[in-house]
């Protein structure tokens, strides 16, 4: 998809005219993942970060939260849901945590794979990269760490380098494939700042990436950030991508066109927007994959990046139930197995 295609779509407003993209994200979701919609068990597993990020309820300056870290027994037991209800993946997700032991981490992955058939996938922020080779080895599969915007400029604003070291996720994203990770990647969609022009330019990095999982979701403003305080001021007045419901759909379906082989998740953001059907609607419209929390329900609500988190209160039981229910509901079948990207199974064939 050429660029100016791109901004034009992003800036459709016309129902009619959407529905040819939706169609065409769904069409390319059917024939190249399928119809079957997998499930990623989510574990929280802590909310201690050493970032300030302008946008994240868990930034280091929040003084307002209560910080926690999961034991392995507590993550275990969370993993062993995930096994009862016949998930294919575990997603470990945490701030990025200084106190954070790498040894840890390996023996925790080395307990999960010792003892369940699951895929392990990573969110844990940025880490030098002797410790995420080292957790490769471990036997960890994915690795998910959206780049959050392709705009240098803007991304130092919303995710300020620490002393000495300035972030630079691109380049960290293609080291993770080279360890022979499956690497996951996206942005936020409405940050201030964000420009149409910007966001074409990262749909068109997601292509360039040629990315295993997509994560899309609206920016929501948390009140104890910087972001939440209006320290990042707004693009010019017809240039600032909203943050809304639309918006976010409309790059999702063109996530689907540009990467078609990848898994792109209907996010819990997504729901929050819209808590009846937004979840059904990212399926409907490129997405393939959900991620029902499995996190214990005393830390759920201290892990906010963003308030107002959809499912907040549920317990892993009747999120179980909840989500497979949507996704029969809409026609969907249920997953089975670990549901690694056919871009990623392609590519490994050929090593």
């Amino acid at each position: 998809m050429e660029h100016g295609e791109t901004l034009a779509w992003l800036r459709e407003e016309d129902e009619a005219s959407l529905q040819e993209l939706w169609t065409r994200a769904d069409s390319a979701r059917r024939e190249h993942v399928g119809d079957e919609v997998h499930l990623r068990g989510l574990v929280e597993i802590g909310n201690c970060c050493r970032r300030t990020c302008a946008y994240c309820g868990l930034n280091a300056g929040n003084s307002k939260i209560m910080r926690y870290r999961m034991s392995e027994d507590e993550i275990l037991a969370a993993v062993g849901q995930a096994v009862s209800y016949g998930y294919g993946t575990v997603v470990l997700q945490s701030g990025e945590d200084p106190a954070l032991d790498a040894a840890a981490v390996s023996r925790l992955i080395k307990r999960i794979k010792s003892e369940t058939n699951l895929a392990i996938t990573l969110s844990l922020g940025e880490w030098e990269d002797d410790i995420l080779a080292q957790w490769k080895q471990a036997g960890a599969d994915r690795y998910l760490l959206r780049f959050e915007t392709s705009d240098p400029e803007l991304f130092e604003k919303i995710h300020p380098s620490l002393p000495g070291v300035r972030s630079d996720r691109l380049a960290l994203l293609r080291r993770l494939r080279g360890m022979g990770y499956e690497i996951g990647s996206g942005v936020m969609v409405g940050i201030p700042g964000q420009t149409y022009e910007m966001l074409a330019r990262d749909l068109a990095t997601i292509r360039d990436l040629d990315l295993d999982m997509i994560g899309l979701g609206p920016f929501l403003f948390h009140p104890d950030t910087a972001m939440g305080h209006g320290d990042i001021p707004f693009a010019q007045e017809g240039e600032q991508v909203p943050n809304t419901e639309l918006m976010t759909y409309k790059t999702l379906a063109l996530a689907r066109i540009v990467c078609p082989e990848a898994n792109i998740p209907s996010t819990t953001a997504l729901a929050t927007l819209n808590r009846e059907s937004g979840r059904e609607l990212g399926l409907q419209r490129g997405a393939n994959v959900v991620m029902p929390n499995v996190t214990p329900v005393n830390y759920r609500s201290l892990y906010q990046i963003y308030p107002g988190k959809a499912c907040l209160n549920e317990t892993a039981d009747v999120c179980n139930l909840c989500m497979k229910g949507r996704i029969e509901s809409i026609g969907r079948k249920i997953g089975i197995g670990r549901g690694d990207s056919p871009r990623y199974l392609s590519a490994a064939c050929g090593r």
